[in-house]
């Protein structure tokens, strides 16, 4: 028991580092040209328990039903347990930032056209998932640290519909909405 409270605590040391690391760095140019096609979702499950709702931005963007991913944090979690969406926790923290879980895994592995961070808290694995996820635009919440996100949204988390049209506004300020 003692020597995992320690290797956790080297894993949680070595993520940091790679975060700010990552951070620092020039972000990686992506192949994706102007529209929205595709939007991932990082979502904080204890705090936002319906995951489902982000299926509004299909018909709001007019995407294919494929072209949403959500994926969600949950603090504690019984992997033998069924989610409707795929979930990643603390437990599934690697060396130097990597992250243990499949569905996590397989999220990382696309390019999005915008990724929406639906959390307000200060967390290592959702800032994580934040840097490791390649997309043009990252949308997020004022609460969490300015530097993961390029369009930064001051409304509660509890707010949905407001978060949904001004996720809508910005993306057609930057012309990124195809008319």
């Amino acid at each position: 028991m003692f020597l995992k409270g320690i290797k956790d605590r080297f894993k949680h040391k070595s993520a940091l580092k790679y975060m700010r690391e990552e951070l620092q760095s020039p972000p990686h140019p992506l192949q994706r040209k102007r529209g929205i096609n595709q939007i991932g979702v990082i979502v904080d499950l204890d705090k936002f328990p319906r995951p489902e709702a982000f299926e509004d931005f299909v018909d709001l963007f007019g995407l294919r039903p494929s072209g949403v991913n959500v994926i969600g944090y949950k603090k504690d979690y019984d992997k033998n347990s069924p989610y409707s969406t795929p979930v990643f926790s603390d437990k599934d923290l690697g060396w130097n930032g990597d992250i243990d879980n499949g569905y996590a895994q397989e999220f990382l592995s696309r390019e999005y056209d915008v990724l929406l961070n639906y959390y307000t808290k200060k967390n290592l694995m959702l800032q994580l998932m934040t840097v490791k996820t390649k997309a043009r635009i990252k949308v997020g919440f004022s609460k969490v640290d300015k530097t993961f996100n390029d369009i930064i949204l001051d409304s509660e988390l509890k707010d949905f519909d407001l978060f949904k049209k001004e996720v809508h506004k910005y993306l057609n300020v930057l012309s990124e909405l195809v008319a």
